[in-house]
């Protein structure tokens, strides 16, 4: 059934709201959960959307979305692939394509932006996406761009435009200059983080903007420039169905568990190793599990090899969601030592489980993990120290342990749920469908080629995808 004729009355069951179900199309540059946040957000609110009665048409290239099914969802969400050249796959990240695969121009543009160094999936998802939408023109009642902020989506694309943005990107650019060794680093992230200019223009002519927490809104006020007026808050959370307590899963006394990517300077992963190297000095049984990828090289690698760490230190990937509830499960401790966080899905997650957590205040994440004490223990950003300090006191502590992982859940269950998400979400779609149409941007589609890169974490962690 098209938008046109659910708008001219049809007598389906009306969706969870009381009003009639909504099609959706959810975009997605960068869709597969394994890889970052922005999969995980995709995957879980495209099925609460479905299971409130609308219709989700998931739109995505490579590495494609995951999506649940259920009997509760009941055919309402699909998936359509909108494949790129696929440039950063394994086991051959920035290959470049043989002559048969170009398809178009968008194609040419896609390989010439990565041989010159920067990331071109944004943009080039956004035209394809652009053309796809145009074709389909009357499909949808809303188009909801999960970050992707190119060009492309610009203008008429047959429907309202909602954008997700979950930090400004400018905040991971900074950090990654901070932490160059050399000006031949800083040169390539320049050029790798040269989205910023696309990002910027596309953000401050979106008509609505949807952000996860309240630091996500001023920054992107301060940042982007958008209008503070257009921008609104509506929290994700934890699958709390599947991020739950279990006492039959044994816990395995000096484990302490964090999701970060050894190569990215954001995750503070560096502080949490050397607080380690002192924590091991009252608790010698102490130690880390991170999930995610292993840096062979860099601060991270030198900081292990120094303290001697190597047999403390354990880095798991591409684990189920079965093995990662499991894991935190296990854990005395789960740690968050990022130096800034959008949201922090990994501290709802955790403390959804019961597991208590060590939390710095770095970003948004004091508005996820609560109160100092209370919720959680709390230090600041980029203090080793200080994470030591709460560990060691985390650790040496039953009843705080106990204390702080019930109150941690109970946080999660009242604030933060995908549930509540897309109930949230779902208002501010019929907000933008409720606006009065847009009037045409004149102008060029796409800029020049240095002006295409969005990316939320560093060459590297994406060619693992």
């Amino acid at each position: 059934m098209t938008a046109e004729a659910s708008r001219a009355g049809s007598q389906e069951d009306p969706a969870a709201d009381g009003e009639r179900p909504l099609n959706i199309a959810l975009l997605t540059y960068k869709g597969n959960p394994f890889c970052g946040g922005q999969g995980v957000y995709v995957r879980h609110l495209s099925r609460e959307l479905a299971r409130l009665g609308h219709r989700v048409e998931v739109i995505g290239s490579q590495p494609y979305p995951v999506l649940d099914e259920g009997d509760d969802i009941d055919g309402r969400l699909s998936l359509t692939e909108l494949p790129s050249l696929d440039l950063y796959r394994s086991p051959d990240p920035f290959r470049t394509p043989k002559r048969d695969e170009y398809r178009d121009w968008i194609d040419a543009l896609e390989v010439a932006t990565m041989w010159t160094g920067g990331f071109p999936e944004p943009l080039t998802f956004s035209l394809r996406a652009r053309r796809h939408l145009r074709a389909r023109r009357g499909e949808f009642d809303v188009v909801h761009d999960n970050q992707t902020l190119g060009y492309g989506l610009l203008g008429d694309l047959g429907a309202p435009l909602v954008t997700t943005i979950h930090h400004p990107i400018t905040v991971d650019r900074q950090l990654e200059l901070d932490a160059a060794e050399s000006w031949g680093q800083r040169l390539a992230k320049r050029r790798w983080y040269a989205f910023t200019r696309m990002q910027k223009r596309a953000a401050r002519r979106l008509p609505s903007v949807l952000t996860v927490s309240g630091t996500s809104r001023q920054e992107i006020v301060d940042h982007l420039g958008v209008r503070d007026d257009r921008i609104h808050v509506v929290h994700i959370g934890a699958d709390t169905d599947l991020f739950s307590p279990d006492p039959a899963v044994a816990v395995v006394p000096g484990r302490i568990v964090t999701t970060s990517s050894a190569d990215v300077p954001l995750k503070g992963l560096i502080f949490l190793v050397e607080a380690l190297a002192k924590v091991r000095t009252e608790h010698p049984d102490a130690h880390l599990v991170v999930v995610g990828k292993r840096a062979e090289d860099g601060p991270v690698a030198q900081a292990i090899e120094r303290y001697g760490l190597e047999g403390a230190i354990r880095f798991v990937k591409g684990i189920t969601d079965a093995e990662l509830v499991d894991l935190v499960r296990s854990a005395e401790v789960a740690c968050v030592p990022s130096l800034y966080e959008g949201f922090s899905l990994p501290a709802a997650e955790a403390m959804a489980t019961g597991t208590p957590l060590v939390a710095t205040t770095g970003g948004a994440i004091p508005e996820v993990a609560g109160r100092d004490g209370e919720t959680c223990l709390a230090v600041p950003p980029g203090d080793s120290g200080a994470l030591a300090t709460a560990l060691i006191r985390l650790l040496g502590d039953r009843d705080l342990r106990a204390r702080l992982g019930r109150a941690g859940r109970e946080r999660v269950l009242a604030r933060f749920t995908w549930a509540r998400a897309a109930e949230g979400t779902a208002a501010r779609y019929r907000e933008a469908m409720a606006l009065p149409p847009a009037a045409p941007h004149a102008g060029r589609v796409a800029p020049a080629a240095e002006e295409v890169v969005d990316v939320e974490s560093d060459r590297e962690s994406r060619a693992t995808c």
